[in-house]
């Protein structure tokens, strides 16, 4: 059961408390199972998915929400708030989880209509795995590219769990270490992305001295990333400490609008990546960036952003994983921004 708690225009009550996340039956007509959590409900037809909580209602293009909720869920709800779109979204709180419609809109919030509860991370996560196997149709690949994969219109047929399902590649050390993820090969499943077929794939030579075979290790991150079978979906390559390496290959569009509670770097190693950056609470525009091979540029912790790639391209992000950060930017001891001139 999901202790909630309501925010926006809903107050919490004994009704809402109690209530806890439900799977429906299937749709007689169009063969999709229903989702409640707490005071929300989700339906998909044919093209749409349909959300729905006290007071109000949104839709979005069931391409677009299956895109964003995979990396909802690939992410374990990421650092800070996922938007699916201006409306609708997730903000993660460690342990907890916030879900809202209009909550960082400004239009909704004027109105009085935006609306949110709060949930356990391990109660609505399993909820999301649930509806995103039941609303993945037979070669439908959420994760990927949209001309590396069917479409996801209709009525049910089949699913996708092979795709669904996929653990995103999180390493403990550094990505070829004894113990930790391999290389991506040929031999372990990851052949080259069709966009990256110029990419050399030299293998670093490497001479250890003896007794620190388990210690120094080194890998080819072009020919890596050129081996990535998803999109926007930054795998976690190296750890230091907090310190963490994500590299990511990008193709068409961030399926969400990321709206970070720290300050996030980003590292374009190939072709341009295109950035819209907006006001993090209500949305407005604040900057396009437009970033082309071997620029760098650090997202503020104020802001949401999304971005564009035309051709498929590598981008290395580094993150700060440190759990302190959110509540000491909230409490005003952290900057919102890496560097004050």
């Amino acid at each position: 059961m999901a202790m909630l708690e309501s925010a926006g225009n809903a107050s919490p009550s004994s009704e809402n408390l109690a209530r806890h996340t439900k799977v429906l039956p299937a749709d007689n007509v169009n063969g999709y199972r229903s989702f409640e959590a707490g005071s929300f409900q989700f339906k998909r037809d044919e093209y749409f998915a349909r959300i729905t909580w006290p007071g109000g209602s949104h839709v979005i293009p069931v391409d677009y929400f299956l895109r964003a909720l995979m990396r909802d869920i690939a992410w374990g709800f990421f650092y800070g708030t996922v938007n699916f779109d201006g409306v609708f979204g997730t903000t993660n709180h460690y342990g907890e989880v916030t879900m809202f419609a209009g909550l960082y809109n400004d239009a909704f919030r004027a109105a009085g209509r935006d609306f949110s509860e709060r949930f356990p991370s391990d109660v609505l996560m399993p909820l999301f795995k649930t509806m995103i196997g039941d609303w993945t149709n037979e070669g439908y690949d959420p994760f990927a590219a949209p001309m590396e994969t069917g479409g996801p219109w209709g009525r049910k047929h089949g699913a996708n769990d092979e795709a669904v399902e996929r653990a995103r590649v999180t390493a403990t050390r550094m990505v070829g270490l004894p113990g930790d993820t391999p290389v991506r090969t040929d031999a372990n499943g990851f052949p080259v992305n069709r966009m990256f077929a110029d990419v050399p794939q030299d293998a670093p030579v490497i001479e250890v001295e003896p007794g620190f075979e388990n210690e120094v290790s080194a890998f080819n991150l072009f020919a890596y990333l050129s081996r990535s079978d998803v999109t926007w979906n930054p795998s976690v390559c190296s750890v230091v400490g907090d310190s963490l390496f994500c590299p990511t290959s990008e193709e068409f569009i961030l399926p969400v609008d990321h709206g970070n509670d720290r300050c996030e770097w980003f590292v374009v190693l190939t072709d341009e990546i295109v950035w819209d950056v907006k006001d993090k609470a209500s949305g407005k525009n604040r900057a396009r960036v437009i970033m082309k091979a071997g620029d760098v540029s650090c997202m503020p912790a104020d802001i949401r952003h999304t971005g564009y790639a035309d051709k498929r391209a590598m981008l290395l992000v580094w993150e700060n994983a440190s759990s302190k950060i959110p509540e000491m930017i909230q409490k005003g001891e952290a900057p919102v921004v890496s560097v004050q001139f």
